[in-house]
């Protein structure tokens, strides 16, 4: 089923159909609208540390769309694997999860440590500690639990 919804571009607004999830997702990114960051990028963290991990992905997949082969497309592609990372582990699927953990670290660490505010060398950390996590106990124990969610942290702005 589709709605009529409006969609925003640096264009104006053009009316075509969306479905519950691209309205759900449009609705998230408007949230961000006229702050500081991007919408898409902010969006993407506030949903990851909810463990909205599906929508963070499906949040950042526009800008990564618009800079794919620009200076942030390898950045945006590890933070958009990461977050299905987390994706395969909610869905308890921990091979795919790791080979996604794999591909983000490879992307992310093309970057320095601190990159768009984020501290690239911890979320690199982080991603270790999962794959670590998944491939110490050979994928049979999913690392994931309500106790033991990834949180990511963007640095202050300074100046």
């Amino acid at each position: 089923m589709h709605d009529f919804g409006l969609w925003t571009s640096g264009f104006g607004l053009y009316p075509f159909q969306v479905s519950h999830k691209s309205a759900r997702i449009a609705t998230i990114i408007e949230s961000f609208r006229g702050q500081e960051l991007d919408a898409h990028y902010a969006g993407y963290f506030d949903c990851f540390n909810r463990q909205l991990f599906y929508e963070a992905h499906e949040v950042l997949e526009d800008l990564w769309l618009q800079d794919k082969h620009g200076p942030n497309g390898a950045f945006y592609k590890g933070l958009i694997q990461l977050a299905g990372a987390f994706v395969h582990l909610q869905k308890n699927h921990p091979r795919p999860a790791a080979a996604l953990f794999k591909l983000a670290l490879a992307n992310l660490e093309k970057y320095p440590r601190q990159h768009e505010r984020l501290d690239v060398a911890a979320a690199c950390g982080l991603i270790r500690n999962w794959l670590g996590s998944l491939e110490a106990a050979p994928f049979e124990k999913n690392p994931l639990t309500n106790e033991n969610q990834p949180k990511l942290a963007l640095e202050p702005l300074h100046g």
